[in-house]
This record gives C-alpha cells, sequence and structure tokens, in this order.
C-alpha cells in the first residue's frame, strides 16, 4: 500500500506527551538527515535517547519515517499559492519558492530519493515510498494557458515542466554539474521560459 510522502495527516488523537516524543523524534532525524546521516530507526532512537520499542512504535519502517520527515520540512511546497495571471510568472514563482526548501532540507530529499530507489531495486513488496506532488503543483502553473493552448499541447508543457521542477532536477544540477542555488534557478527558469515560448509559437502555426 502506497505511503505519500506529502501531507502526513495529524494524529488528532494523540497526547501531549506521545505528541512531544514524536516531535522529539522527528526533530532528530530532521537533524541526522541534514548532517548527511540516513539513520536506521535504531539509531534514531540512539540519538534521540528512547527506546527502539518507542521509536518502532511511531515509526514503525524506513518508508514511515521518511514520509513523515519529508512532511514536515518540505510540505511547506504545497502551501504555494500563484500570485500571478501569467504562467511564466506561475512557474518562476513556484521554482524560486521550492528550491530553497529543497536546498534547506537536501538531507531530507536525498533520503527519500534513496529509499524510492532501493525499494525499485529490491522489489519490495508491501509498503512503498511514494514522493511528490508535482502533477498538482505544475497544473497549477499552467493555468493560465488553458484557454490558449490545444489540451495536448498544454500537457506537453506540464510533461516538459516535470524536467524543470523536481528533487531529481534539483540533484542533478547540484551533483553532476556543481551549480549552486541561484544557477540552478537561472537555468531552470530560463528553460521554463523556452517551454512557454516553444509552446505559444506552436499554437500561432496551429501546430
Amino acid at each position: 500500500m502506497p505511503i505519500s510522502a506529502f501531507p502526513a495527516p495529524r494524529d488528532e488523537s494523540l497526547t501531549h506527551t506521545r505528541a512531544k516524543t514524536r516531535s522529539l523524534l522527528l526533530a532528530c532525524a530532521m537533524e541526522l538527515y541534514d548532517g548527511g546521516v540516513f539513520p536506521s530507526i535504531t539509531e534514531l532512537a540512539a540519538h534521540a535517547q528512547v527506546s527502539r520499542a518507542t521509536a518502532y512504535r511511531y515509526f514503525p519502517t524506513q518508508s514511515a519515517l521518511i514520509s513523515a520527515v519529508v512532511a514536515k520540512s518540505l510540505g511547506p511546497i504545497l502551501e504555494w499559492q500563484p500570485q500571478d495571471n501569467d504562467a511564466l510568472k506561475r512557474i518562476h514563482q513556484l521554482l524560486a519558492f521550492a528550491y530553497p526548501q529543497m536546498e534547506q532540507h537536501e538531507g531530507a530529499l536525498r533520503a527519500a530519493l534513496q529509499l524510492s530507489l532501493q525499494q525499485w531495486a529490491n522489489a519490495t513488496p508491501g509498503e512503498k515510498f511514494v514522493r511528490g506532488n508535482r502533477k498538482r503543483l505544475l497544473k497549477l502553473a499552467v493555468e493560465p494557458l488553458q484557454n490558449k493552448l490545444p489540451a495536448e499541447a498544454l500537457q506537453r508543457v506540464i510533461h516538459a515542466f516535470s524536467l524543470i521542477y523536481g528533487s531529481e532536477v534539483f540533484l542533478v544540477l547540484k551533483d553532476i554539474w556543481g551549480l549552486e542555488l541561484d544557477d540552478i534557478q537561472d537555468v531552470t527558469q530560463w528553460m521554463a521560459k523556452a517551454i512557454i515560448r516553444q509552446a505559444e509559437e506552436d499554437a500561432n502555426a496551429g501546430g
């Protein structure tokens, strides 16, 4: 059964003590991830100075832990709302908002990607870590183009935008090309402009 990385619903039935313990475990996990350490549940328990049984009670699997950490650290991206009625400005705003969040919590990002790849390689049955709400955010970004482009062309723009927005894009540009945040923003925003310009040219030409 899939586990979504966004968002982790709050359990309103948690007592104050349990909520405090869960917050402690999450804070410790985020500290470890941001430091480049991908802890097991046992290692997290030791770092948080709680028993293994306690840690496993809150996070019975690695998927559950990473889902909670990603929701906590990168969840604010889901709160993004466009400020303009222009598609190019919208995608620029999304990139400008999301990538600094990803850089701030790069450790959690890498842990999520690593787990996803491990599960794919091992064909792990049962719980699966499912990343992202990319489709929803990109559809929100291209909304102003709905009355300007044919449905097929609009979908092509969304597909193309998925290659300039996301954790994989961020890590490729950072790891392979050594780009800093400002450069990542510059490259992806430049690509966004090219994508929209081409889509509009095709539409005007009847393509």
